[in-house]
Order: structure tokens, then sequence, then C-alpha cells
């Protein structure tokens, strides 16, 4: 029987969303290694379309949202980026499914983004440019540890099991350190907005409460539409009777009310039905 490599050395598997995110991403950044190395006005054009650039957004460059999590220049932040996303993506994903997954993926790029982007206005914070799934990949470990929260994990290449959530406050410290430093760079600063942006994905729509929500939500709005139709549908029935000097009539839930029902003198206790209640 042919057995599982990844299992054999105690890796997480590598399958599903994660693999495909950590695919796209591998491959974009090889094209622009090579034009980089070998069309740099290409490459250069390609980055300055891709990155989060609060004054491309200005002009409504609103792509930029997306891209910028698939830029990338620095070998290391490349590396880090998707380690983070495969060790810990692989546990989120078998928790909430692929589905939910690329959403948590996107939409922490969005919200990580449209926030540094908003804080970029005031002129103070937010400086330069952001690339790279660094959001995406905080996201995910505060998910991880919302999901975990005393669940230790073994921080690669560190062979040492740490409790998850001093990785957490770890990172934070770090990125905090580096966003003091680079003066309030946009790139640290959607850092840090990613391990906000993971915690209120996890409010909205991975808890059991925002799925219960979501699905009533779902379904008035189903149940709604329908009873819409139903009204329309009795309008036009209406409408046609009319044109046939015919009088039809229908109740407050649409139900059709036959003449014999509409009769004052009817007995039975004014009964709707030809059941003695």
């Amino acid at each position: 029987m042919a057995r599982n490599f990844s299992s054999e050395i105690g890796l997480p598997p590598f399958r599903g969303a994660v693999r495909q995110i950590i695919l796209a991403s591998v491959a974009i950044y090889v094209v622009i290694l090579l034009l980089m190395a070998f069309a740099p006005a290409i490459g250069q054009t390609i980055l300055s379309l891709g990155v989060l650039d609060p004054a491309h957004i200005r002009q409504g460059w609103l792509w930029e949202f997306v891209t910028y999590a698939f830029m990338y220049v620095d070998p290391l932040d490349f590396a880090l980026s998707l380690l983070g996303i495969y060790f810990l993506g692989w546990a989120v994903e078998e928790r909430i499914g692929s589905a939910a997954f690329h959403g948590l993926f996107f939409g922490s790029i969005v919200l990580s983004g449209v926030a540094g982007f908003l804080l970029s206005l005031t002129g103070v914070i937010g400086r330069g440019t952001a690339l790279g799934s660094g959001p995406a990949t905080n996201a995910i470990l505060m998910v991880f540890y919302l999901f975990n929260r005393g669940a230790p994990i073994m921080l690669f290449p560190i062979p040492i099991r740490i409790p998850v959530k001093w990785i957490v406050l770890f990172t934070a410290a770090i990125e905090t350190a580096y966003l003091l430093l680079s003066h309030f760079a946009l790139f640290y600063l959607i850092l840090l907005l990613g391990l906000g942006a993971g915690y209120v994905w996890y409010l909205a729509f991975l808890t059991r409460r925002a799925s219960v929500n979501a699905s009533e939500r779902f379904y008035g709005l189903r149940n709604g539409y329908y009873r819409w139709k139903r009204r329309r549908a009795a309008r036009k029935f209406e409408v046609y009777m009319r044109k046939h000097d015919r009088k039809v009539t229908f109740d407050e839930h649409v139900n059709y009310i036959p003449p014999d029902d509409l009769d004052p003198k009817k007995k039975n206790g004014g009964s709707k039905s030809g059941w003695v209640n």
C-alpha cells in the first residue's frame, strides 16, 4: 500500500485550499523572480500593479486589495508566510472546510488591506506599500488559537512545544516593534491588522452562533422571496379572474378563500371549512 510521505516524517497533509493557495503563490513568485532577472521593467510593472499602494487605491486600483497577497520580493518573507499557511492552515481547513478557508484567506486579506488604507489617510501611519500574504497568515494563526486555545504547537524549526497563546502574543509583539521602528510602515501595519481580521472573521462567520444566524438569515430571505412570489401570483390571478367577471379572494397568508366561506349566513359557527369545530 502506498504511504503518505508527509505523514511518515510528521508533516501536515498538503491538500485542499492550503495546497491551492501555496501552489498559486509559488507559481506567481517564480514568474516575478524570472521577470526581475531577465525583464526587470516588466517585473517592476507587475509589482507596481499588484502591491497595495494607497496612492493607487485613491486612483481606483481596487484590485490591489487582493493581489498584494501574491506579490513577493524578499525570499524570506515569502517562505515564512507560506510556512505559516502550511503548518497551521491545514488544521483550520480541517475544522471549517475548504470553502470557508478560502473565505478566511481572502476575507482577511481584504479586511487588513482596507483597514490599512483607511488608516493611511491620516497621513501619520500606514506609509509606503504592502505586499505578501502575511496578514492572512496572521489571521489563520488567530483562528487556530481561537479554535485551540490551550493547545501547544511546535514552532518550526524550534523543536519545542509552545502554547499557541504565547505564539500569538510573541507575533504581535515582534510586529509591533517593527511597526514602531519603521515609523508606522503600511507593510507592518497590515500584518498586525491581520490578527484583528482573523478575530473578526472568526466571530462573524466561524462560530456556531454565526453559522446559525447566517442560516436563519438565508432561510428568512428565501421564505420572504417565496411569499412575495405567491402574493404576486395571487394578484395576477385576481386580475385575470376580474377580466372574466369573477371575483376571487385570498387571506393574509395568500391562501385562496372559496366563495362559500365568505357567506355570512354560513353555518358551523362561521368555520372556513366543512368540519364541525
